[in-house]
Protein backbone atom coordinates (compact mmCIF):
# COMPACT_ATOMS: atom_id res chain seq x y z
CA UNK A 1 0.00 0.00 0.00
CA UNK A 2 1.29 3.46 -0.92
CA UNK A 3 -0.28 6.49 0.78
CA UNK A 4 0.32 10.03 -0.47
CA UNK A 5 -0.55 12.79 1.99
CA UNK A 6 -1.12 16.34 0.75
CA UNK A 7 -0.57 19.30 3.10
CA UNK A 8 -0.65 22.96 2.07
CA UNK A 9 2.25 24.15 4.24
CA UNK A 10 5.42 22.92 5.88
CA UNK A 11 4.89 24.65 9.23
CA UNK A 12 3.99 22.79 12.42
CA UNK A 13 0.48 23.80 13.36
CA UNK A 14 -2.01 21.50 15.04
CA UNK A 15 -3.07 19.85 11.78
CA UNK A 16 0.52 19.19 10.78
CA UNK A 17 1.42 17.72 14.15
CA UNK A 18 -1.64 15.49 13.93
CA UNK A 19 -0.48 14.37 10.49
CA UNK A 20 2.90 13.43 11.96
CA UNK A 21 1.17 11.39 14.64
CA UNK A 22 -0.84 9.61 11.96
CA UNK A 23 2.31 8.78 9.99
CA UNK A 24 4.01 7.48 13.16
CA UNK A 25 0.96 5.41 14.08
CA UNK A 26 0.79 3.78 10.64
CA UNK A 27 4.53 3.12 10.67
CA UNK A 28 4.26 1.53 14.12
CA UNK A 29 1.31 -0.64 13.09
CA UNK A 30 2.44 -1.75 9.64
CA UNK A 31 6.04 -0.79 8.74
CA UNK A 32 5.70 -2.03 5.15
CA UNK A 33 3.26 0.74 4.18
CA UNK A 34 4.97 3.28 1.90
CA UNK A 35 4.15 6.89 2.75
CA UNK A 36 4.82 10.08 0.84
CA UNK A 37 4.02 13.67 1.84
CA UNK A 38 3.56 16.47 -0.70
CA UNK A 39 3.73 19.93 0.86
CA UNK A 40 3.15 23.36 -0.65
CA UNK A 41 5.87 25.16 1.31
CA UNK A 42 9.13 24.18 2.97
CA UNK A 43 9.34 24.13 6.75
CA UNK A 44 9.94 21.98 9.84
CA UNK A 45 7.22 19.51 8.84
CA UNK A 46 9.56 18.23 6.13
CA UNK A 47 12.34 17.04 8.44
CA UNK A 48 9.92 15.61 10.99
CA UNK A 49 8.07 13.59 8.36
CA UNK A 50 11.37 12.30 6.95
CA UNK A 51 12.47 11.22 10.43
CA UNK A 52 9.33 9.08 10.62
CA UNK A 53 10.22 7.35 7.35
CA UNK A 54 8.00 9.27 4.93
CA UNK A 55 9.34 10.52 1.60
CA UNK A 56 8.67 14.26 1.32
CA UNK A 57 8.18 16.25 -1.89
CA UNK A 58 8.08 20.05 -1.68
CA UNK A 59 6.01 21.46 -4.54
CA UNK A 60 6.09 25.21 -3.95
CA UNK A 61 2.61 26.72 -4.07
CA UNK A 62 2.23 30.16 -5.65
CA UNK A 63 1.76 32.92 -3.07
CA UNK A 64 -1.65 33.71 -4.55
CA UNK A 65 -2.78 30.26 -3.41
CA UNK A 66 -1.12 30.13 0.02
CA UNK A 67 -2.50 33.57 0.93
CA UNK A 68 -6.06 32.89 -0.24
CA UNK A 69 -8.60 32.24 2.51
CA UNK A 70 -11.91 33.34 3.97
CA UNK A 71 -10.17 35.81 6.29
CA UNK A 72 -9.27 37.86 3.21
CA UNK A 73 -13.00 38.29 2.48
CA UNK A 74 -14.11 39.57 5.88
CA UNK A 75 -15.58 42.99 5.64
CA UNK A 76 -16.33 42.56 1.94
CA UNK A 77 -19.10 41.03 -0.12
CA UNK A 78 -18.72 37.27 -0.11
CA UNK A 79 -20.59 36.70 -3.35
CA UNK A 80 -18.46 39.18 -5.28
CA UNK A 81 -15.23 37.97 -3.75
CA UNK A 82 -16.24 34.39 -4.36
CA UNK A 83 -16.86 35.02 -8.04
CA UNK A 84 -13.53 36.77 -8.42
CA UNK A 85 -11.72 34.02 -6.55
CA UNK A 86 -13.26 31.24 -8.60
CA UNK A 87 -12.57 32.99 -11.90
CA UNK A 88 -9.01 33.66 -10.79
CA UNK A 89 -8.43 30.05 -9.82
CA UNK A 90 -9.82 28.74 -13.10
CA UNK A 91 -7.76 31.05 -15.26
CA UNK A 92 -4.60 31.79 -13.30
CA UNK A 93 -1.50 30.42 -14.93
CA UNK A 94 0.26 29.75 -11.59
CA UNK A 95 -2.64 27.58 -10.44
CA UNK A 96 -2.76 25.64 -13.67
CA UNK A 97 0.98 25.09 -13.62
CA UNK A 98 0.84 23.90 -10.03
CA UNK A 99 -2.02 21.55 -10.79
CA UNK A 100 -0.14 20.08 -13.76
CA UNK A 101 2.96 19.55 -11.64
CA UNK A 102 0.91 17.90 -8.90
CA UNK A 103 -0.76 15.60 -11.44
CA UNK A 104 2.61 14.56 -12.83
CA UNK A 105 3.95 13.86 -9.35
CA UNK A 106 0.93 11.78 -8.40
CA UNK A 107 1.08 9.77 -11.62
CA UNK A 108 4.75 9.06 -10.94
CA UNK A 109 4.11 8.01 -7.35
CA UNK A 110 1.15 5.76 -8.27
CA UNK A 111 -0.63 6.12 -4.92
CA UNK A 112 -3.10 3.60 -3.56
CA UNK A 113 -4.78 6.39 -1.55
CA UNK A 114 -4.52 10.19 -1.62
CA UNK A 115 -5.08 11.65 1.84
CA UNK A 116 -5.52 15.44 1.92
CA UNK A 117 -4.76 17.04 5.29
CA UNK A 118 -5.65 20.68 4.64
CA UNK A 119 -8.45 22.73 3.16
CA UNK A 120 -6.30 24.15 0.37
CA UNK A 121 -5.27 20.70 -0.79
CA UNK A 122 -8.77 19.17 -0.72
CA UNK A 123 -9.69 20.78 -4.03
CA UNK A 124 -6.26 20.00 -5.48
CA UNK A 125 -6.53 16.34 -4.47
CA UNK A 126 -9.90 16.04 -6.16
CA UNK A 127 -8.66 17.64 -9.41
CA UNK A 128 -5.24 15.99 -9.59
CA UNK A 129 -5.98 12.42 -8.48
CA UNK A 130 -5.25 9.74 -11.10
CA UNK A 131 -8.32 7.94 -12.36
CA UNK A 132 -9.64 5.36 -9.93
CA UNK A 133 -7.52 6.44 -6.94
CA UNK A 134 -9.62 7.10 -3.80
CA UNK A 135 -9.31 10.54 -2.23
CA UNK A 136 -9.73 11.33 1.47
CA UNK A 137 -10.49 14.81 2.74
CA UNK A 138 -9.45 15.00 6.40
CA UNK A 139 -11.73 17.78 7.64
CA UNK A 140 -10.18 19.56 10.61
CA UNK A 141 -12.20 22.80 10.55
CA UNK A 142 -15.82 23.95 10.65
CA UNK A 143 -16.65 24.37 6.97
CA UNK A 144 -19.83 26.33 7.77
CA UNK A 145 -17.77 29.28 9.05
CA UNK A 146 -15.87 29.59 5.77
CA UNK A 147 -18.12 30.70 2.90
CA UNK A 148 -15.41 30.55 0.25
CA UNK A 149 -14.23 27.11 1.33
CA UNK A 150 -17.79 25.81 1.63
CA UNK A 151 -18.68 26.77 -1.92
CA UNK A 152 -15.46 25.48 -3.43
CA UNK A 153 -15.65 22.13 -1.66
CA UNK A 154 -19.34 21.86 -2.50
CA UNK A 155 -18.45 22.15 -6.18
CA UNK A 156 -15.61 19.65 -5.93
CA UNK A 157 -17.03 16.82 -3.83
CA UNK A 158 -18.14 13.65 -5.60
CA UNK A 159 -18.41 9.90 -4.99
CA UNK A 160 -14.62 9.47 -5.21
CA UNK A 161 -14.12 11.60 -2.10
CA UNK A 162 -14.33 10.11 1.40
CA UNK A 163 -14.59 12.46 4.37
CA UNK A 164 -12.96 11.99 7.78
CA UNK A 165 -13.60 14.48 10.61
CA UNK A 166 -11.56 15.02 13.75
CA UNK A 167 -14.61 15.35 16.03
CA UNK A 168 -18.34 14.70 16.07
CA UNK A 169 -18.92 18.45 15.98
CA UNK A 170 -16.94 18.80 12.75
CA UNK A 171 -18.66 15.76 11.22
CA UNK A 172 -22.09 17.20 11.97
CA UNK A 173 -21.09 20.57 10.56
CA UNK A 174 -19.72 19.28 7.26
CA UNK A 175 -22.70 16.98 6.76
CA UNK A 176 -25.07 19.93 7.09
CA UNK A 177 -23.29 22.28 4.71
CA UNK A 178 -21.99 19.95 1.97
CA UNK A 179 -24.83 18.17 0.20
CA UNK A 180 -22.45 15.51 -1.10
CA UNK A 181 -21.07 14.65 2.34
CA UNK A 182 -22.32 11.26 3.52
CA UNK A 183 -21.19 8.78 6.17
CA UNK A 184 -18.48 11.04 7.56
CA UNK A 185 -16.16 8.96 9.75
CA UNK A 186 -14.99 10.50 13.04
CA UNK A 187 -11.33 9.86 13.85
CA UNK A 188 -10.11 11.76 16.88
CA UNK A 189 -6.59 13.12 16.74
CA UNK A 190 -4.10 11.15 18.81
CA UNK A 191 -0.81 11.98 20.48
CA UNK A 192 2.32 10.25 21.68
CA UNK A 193 1.45 9.81 25.35
CA UNK A 194 5.00 8.65 26.04
CA UNK A 195 6.41 11.94 24.78
CA UNK A 196 3.65 13.96 26.46
CA UNK A 197 4.05 12.37 29.87
CA UNK A 198 4.06 13.67 33.44
CA UNK A 199 7.48 14.81 34.61
CA UNK A 200 9.07 17.56 36.62
CA UNK A 201 9.26 20.75 34.60
CA UNK A 202 11.79 23.55 34.43
CA UNK A 203 9.81 26.72 35.19
CA UNK A 204 12.96 28.83 35.50
CA UNK A 205 13.72 28.05 31.85
CA UNK A 206 10.28 29.30 30.83
CA UNK A 207 10.65 32.42 32.99
CA UNK A 208 13.93 33.22 31.28
CA UNK A 209 12.45 32.81 27.80
CA UNK A 210 9.63 35.18 28.76
CA UNK A 211 11.99 37.79 30.14
CA UNK A 212 10.90 37.45 33.78
CA UNK A 213 13.27 38.00 36.68
CA UNK A 214 14.18 34.89 38.70
CA UNK A 215 11.32 33.93 40.99
CA UNK A 216 11.52 33.88 44.75
CA UNK A 217 9.20 31.39 46.45
CA UNK A 218 6.41 29.36 44.88
CA UNK A 219 4.77 30.98 41.88
CA UNK A 220 1.92 29.40 39.91
CA UNK A 221 2.51 29.59 36.17
CA UNK A 222 -0.48 29.86 33.84
CA UNK A 223 -0.06 29.66 30.07
CA UNK A 224 -1.89 29.69 26.74
CA UNK A 225 -0.17 27.78 23.94
CA UNK A 226 -1.47 28.41 20.41
CA UNK A 227 -0.82 29.91 17.03
CA UNK A 228 -1.64 33.60 16.80
CA UNK A 229 -4.84 32.93 14.84
CA UNK A 230 -7.30 35.59 16.00
CA UNK A 231 -9.86 33.10 17.24
CA UNK A 232 -7.38 31.31 19.53
CA UNK A 233 -8.18 33.80 22.29
CA UNK A 234 -4.91 35.47 23.21
CA UNK A 235 -6.83 38.75 23.56
CA UNK A 236 -9.37 37.06 25.83
CA UNK A 237 -6.58 35.56 27.93
CA UNK A 238 -5.00 38.99 28.36
CA UNK A 239 -8.32 40.57 29.35
CA UNK A 240 -9.15 37.79 31.82
CA UNK A 241 -5.69 38.04 33.37
CA UNK A 242 -6.04 41.80 33.75
CA UNK A 243 -9.44 41.36 35.40
CA UNK A 244 -8.07 38.70 37.75
CA UNK A 245 -5.10 40.80 38.83
CA UNK A 246 -7.25 43.89 39.31
CA UNK A 247 -9.59 42.01 41.62
CA UNK A 248 -6.85 39.96 43.33
CA UNK A 249 -3.58 41.89 43.02
CA UNK A 250 -1.74 39.72 45.55
CA UNK A 251 -2.08 36.46 43.64
CA UNK A 252 1.34 34.86 43.32
CA UNK A 253 1.19 33.92 39.64
CA UNK A 254 2.82 34.54 36.29
CA UNK A 255 1.11 34.31 32.93
CA UNK A 256 2.53 33.21 29.58
CA UNK A 257 1.48 33.44 25.93
CA UNK A 258 3.40 30.82 23.99
CA UNK A 259 3.25 30.65 20.20
CA UNK A 260 3.39 32.87 17.16
CA UNK A 261 1.99 33.57 13.69
CA UNK A 262 2.73 30.65 11.37
CA UNK A 263 0.22 30.70 8.49
CA UNK A 264 0.22 32.90 5.41
CA UNK A 265 -3.50 33.56 5.01
CA UNK A 266 -3.89 37.32 4.99
CA UNK A 267 -5.65 38.95 7.97
CA UNK A 268 -6.08 35.76 9.96
CA UNK A 269 -3.54 36.32 12.74
CA UNK A 270 -2.50 38.63 15.54
CA UNK A 271 0.94 40.12 15.35
CA UNK A 272 3.20 40.04 18.39
CA UNK A 273 3.15 43.85 18.43
CA UNK A 274 -0.67 43.85 18.63
CA UNK A 275 -0.67 41.52 21.61
CA UNK A 276 2.10 43.42 23.40
CA UNK A 277 0.13 46.62 22.88
CA UNK A 278 -2.96 45.05 24.44
CA UNK A 279 -0.93 43.83 27.42
CA UNK A 280 0.41 47.38 27.87
CA UNK A 281 -3.04 48.95 27.62
CA UNK A 282 -4.36 46.55 30.28
CA UNK A 283 -1.50 47.40 32.61
CA UNK A 284 -0.20 43.84 33.02
CA UNK A 285 3.16 44.09 31.28
CA UNK A 286 4.98 42.91 34.40
CA UNK A 287 2.80 39.79 34.69
CA UNK A 288 2.39 38.46 31.13
CA UNK A 289 5.40 37.14 29.24
CA UNK A 290 5.68 36.06 25.59
CA UNK A 291 7.50 32.93 24.49
CA UNK A 292 7.89 31.80 20.86
CA UNK A 293 7.01 28.25 19.79
CA UNK A 294 9.42 25.69 21.21
CA UNK A 295 10.69 22.54 19.53
CA UNK A 296 9.63 20.46 22.52
CA UNK A 297 6.08 21.49 23.49
CA UNK A 298 5.98 18.85 26.23
CA UNK A 299 8.70 20.78 28.09
CA UNK A 300 6.52 23.88 27.93
CA UNK A 301 3.51 22.07 29.41
CA UNK A 302 5.67 20.65 32.19
CA UNK A 303 6.98 24.11 33.06
CA UNK A 304 3.40 25.32 33.59
CA UNK A 305 0.98 24.57 36.40
CA UNK A 306 -2.18 25.54 34.50
CA UNK A 307 -2.82 25.43 30.75
CA UNK A 308 -5.57 27.64 29.32
CA UNK A 309 -7.49 26.93 26.13
CA UNK A 310 -9.37 30.16 25.35
CA UNK A 311 -10.65 29.84 21.77
CA UNK A 312 -13.34 32.40 21.06
CA UNK A 313 -14.98 30.22 18.40
CA UNK A 314 -15.90 26.53 18.66
CA UNK A 315 -12.73 24.46 18.40
CA UNK A 316 -12.76 21.65 15.81
CA UNK A 317 -10.68 19.48 18.16
CA UNK A 318 -8.26 21.16 20.57
CA UNK A 319 -4.95 19.35 20.49
CA UNK A 320 -3.42 21.53 23.21
CA UNK A 321 -6.09 20.29 25.62
CA UNK A 322 -5.16 16.63 25.12
CA UNK A 323 -1.41 17.28 25.22
CA UNK A 324 -1.65 19.22 28.47
CA UNK A 325 -3.88 16.55 30.02
CA UNK A 326 -1.39 13.88 28.98
CA UNK A 327 1.34 15.84 30.81
CA UNK A 328 -0.90 15.78 33.92
CA UNK A 329 -1.43 19.53 33.93
CA UNK A 330 -4.65 21.21 35.04
CA UNK A 331 -6.50 22.54 32.00
CA UNK A 332 -9.18 25.18 31.46
CA UNK A 333 -11.20 24.54 28.30
CA UNK A 334 -13.32 26.86 26.17
CA UNK A 335 -16.26 24.49 26.24
CA UNK A 336 -17.65 24.40 22.70
CA UNK A 337 -17.36 22.41 19.49
CA UNK A 338 -14.99 19.46 19.39
CA UNK A 339 -13.20 20.65 22.53
CA UNK A 340 -16.31 19.79 24.56
CA UNK A 341 -15.88 16.14 23.51
CA UNK A 342 -12.40 15.83 25.01
CA UNK A 343 -13.02 16.21 28.74
CA UNK A 344 -15.47 15.91 31.63
CA UNK A 345 -16.10 19.18 33.41
CA UNK A 346 -14.80 19.27 36.99
CA UNK A 347 -13.53 15.68 36.57
CA UNK A 348 -10.42 16.02 34.40
CA UNK A 349 -10.54 19.70 33.38
CA UNK A 350 -12.54 22.88 33.99
CA UNK A 351 -14.91 24.12 31.29
CA UNK A 352 -15.87 27.75 30.70
CA UNK A 353 -18.13 29.30 28.09
CA UNK A 354 -16.31 30.83 25.11
CA UNK A 355 -15.74 34.59 25.34
CA UNK A 356 -16.70 34.65 29.03
CA UNK A 357 -13.97 36.78 30.60
CA UNK A 358 -15.37 36.64 34.16
CA UNK A 359 -15.70 32.83 34.01
CA UNK A 360 -12.17 32.40 32.66
CA UNK A 361 -10.81 34.74 35.30
CA UNK A 362 -12.62 32.81 38.05
CA UNK A 363 -11.40 29.43 36.76
CA UNK A 364 -7.81 30.69 36.73
CA UNK A 365 -8.21 31.95 40.28
CA UNK A 366 -9.55 28.59 41.48
CA UNK A 367 -6.59 26.70 40.08
CA UNK A 368 -4.01 29.23 41.23
CA UNK A 369 -5.30 29.11 44.78
CA UNK A 370 -6.00 25.36 45.03
CA UNK A 371 -2.99 23.06 44.47
CA UNK A 372 -5.09 20.04 45.43
CA UNK A 373 -7.54 20.76 42.62
CA UNK A 374 -4.68 21.18 40.16
CA UNK A 375 -3.26 17.81 41.16
CA UNK A 376 -6.60 16.00 41.00
CA UNK A 377 -7.49 17.36 37.57
CA UNK A 378 -3.98 16.70 36.27
CA UNK A 379 -3.98 13.05 37.35
CA UNK A 380 -7.46 12.43 35.95
CA UNK A 381 -6.51 14.18 32.71
CA UNK A 382 -3.50 11.92 32.28
CA UNK A 383 -5.68 8.83 32.67
CA UNK A 384 -8.18 10.14 30.11
CA UNK A 385 -5.43 10.94 27.60
CA UNK A 386 -3.92 7.46 27.88
CA UNK A 387 -7.28 5.77 27.48
CA UNK A 388 -8.74 7.87 24.66
CA UNK A 389 -5.97 9.61 22.73
CA UNK A 390 -2.92 7.34 22.64
CA UNK A 391 -1.78 7.39 19.02
CA UNK A 392 -1.13 3.64 18.91
CA UNK A 393 -4.89 3.16 18.48
CA UNK A 394 -4.82 5.39 15.40
CA UNK A 395 -2.74 3.29 13.01
CA UNK A 396 -4.92 0.19 12.88
CA UNK A 397 -8.11 2.25 12.59
CA UNK A 398 -6.84 4.34 9.69
CA UNK A 399 -5.42 1.33 7.86
CA UNK A 400 -8.82 -0.34 8.16
CA UNK A 401 -10.39 2.72 6.53
CA UNK A 402 -7.81 2.64 3.70
CA UNK A 403 -8.43 -1.04 3.04
CA UNK A 404 -12.17 -0.51 2.96
CA UNK A 405 -11.72 2.12 0.24
CA UNK A 406 -9.42 -0.14 -1.74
Amino acid sequence: MRIVFLNPVGVLGGGERSLLDLIAAIRGTEPAVEMHVIVGTDGPLVAHAQELGAVVHVLAMPNTMTELGDSTLRGGKISTAMGLAMRGIRSANPFRRYLRELRRTLRRLEPSIIHSNGIKTHLLARLAAPKGVPVIWHIRDFVSTRPLVRRMLGLAINDRVTLIANSRAVASDVTKVLSGARDVEVVYNAIDTDAFSPAAGNPQWLDQLAGFEPASGDIVRVGLIATFARWKGQDLFIDATARLLTEHPRLDARFFIIGGPIYRTSGSQFSLDELRQRVSEKGVTEKIGFVPFQKSPAEVYRALDVVVHASTMPEPFGRTIVEAMSCARAVIVSNAGGAAELFEDEQNALGVAPNDIPALSQAMRRLIEDPGLRERLGNAGRTAAEERFNRMRLGSGMLATYRKLL
